[in-house]
């Protein structure tokens, strides 16, 4: 029941980078991809039917690690509470810049708010990625799984390689999202941006997987070479396709370099907290399992309904004229 549990959560994960990276992506390129207001009411619009609906998973992600692994969560979370109130503060004001920009047509106040959505979105994906990369690198933390040192002891070289693997793998992912999802002008810049920019902002991705899992990596660049070549074709609908296949096999890697373990310990392998030692008592999973099983179909359904329906390219003719 605890290997279940730990594919779960990783299966959440990924659905959670997939999902909110393109629109962290989205968010990151606004004043890049988007040259006037027109074409940044565009680009907000790609994602304001789903954006809050991806943060589910983050919640769900949590949520389970919490039932599942009470260790690991008090271990992890408590040892990197720090990024991670950096990072909730950055989707509150994100998630309230999405609301704010249009309520007063001033071109000063829709500034400030793209500016909170930019600085936000690059924020929290920077953090996403340390966290992510901290519970498969480990901490500094004792027999007790309490972390030793300061406060910023999960920020290293290698987490910091791995907060910027998720920032550039959500930097392209965005820019070929909004090739998927636009049309006219703003596609054409989204393919160029998604192209120029993918072979420096995968770099620390690919490094990420090559520190965890060495020639493992070489899968992933293989995944990412074909989705540049499908998005140089004019098939975004592939290349998107391509770049879920490569945070998919990412994650594989990842979590599955990390089992047994969940928290390495950096300090003794003994210390090591493992699915075994910080896993909830038997009676508790089975519970929470079946919970999950008439939840989870639900939540799918209804995310899959919502995508169905704004699945339509859309362009600034698309724009009413007011603010």
């Amino acid at each position: 029941m605890e290997t279940l549990w730990f594919v779960l959560i990783a299966v959440l994960w990924l659905g959670y980078l997939f999902l909110e990276g393109f629109d962290f992506g989205v968010g990151m390129l606004l004043p890049v991809l988007g040259r006037d207001n027109a074409e940044r009411r565009v680009m907000i619009n790609t994602i304001g039917p789903v954006w809050d609906g991806n943060e589910v998973w983050l919640i769900v992600a949590i949520g389970a690690t919490f039932a599942a692994f009470p260790g690991w969560y008090a271990a992890l979370l408590s040892a990197v509470y720090l990024p991670l109130t950096l990072f909730l503060i950055a989707l509150i004001g994100r998630g309230v810049a999405f609301d704010y920009r249009g309520k007063v047509d001033n071109p000063r106040w829709r500034k400030a708010w793209d500016f909170t959505i930019v600085a936000g979105s690059w924020i929290a994906t920077l953090c996403v990625g340390l966290l992510i990369s901290t519970t498969v690198l480990g901490l500094p933390i004792d027999a007790n799984g309490d972390r030793v040192g300061s406060p910023f002891a999960a920020i290293r070289l290698d987490t910091i390689v791995g907060a910027l693997a998720f920032a550039g793998y959500a930097l392209v992912h965005g820019a070929v999202f909004t090739a998927l999802k636009t049309e006219g002008e703003i596609r054409e810049r989204a393919r160029r941006v998604a192209i120029t920019l993918a072979p420096v902002a995968l770099l620390p991705l690919i490094a990420l997987l090559a520190i965890v899992a060495g020639l493992w990596a070489g899968v992933v660049a293989l995944i990412l070479v074909a989705a540049m070549w499908r998005l140089l074709a004019n098939r975004d609908g592939q290349s998107f396709a391509l770049m879920g296949l490569a945070i998919a096999a990412s994650v594989a890697i990842l979590f599955g370099s990390l089992y047994p373990n969940v928290l390495p310990s950096t300090l003794n392998d003994a210390w090591t907290l493992t699915i075994a030692n910080t896993a909830s008592s038997p009676y508790t999973l089975q519970v929470i399992t079946w919970v999950a099983g008439f939840g989870t179909p639900a939540v799918l359904v209804y995310q899959g309904w919502t995508y169905w329906v704004f699945r339509k390219r859309i362009g600034v003719k698309h724009i009413p004229a007011a603010h």
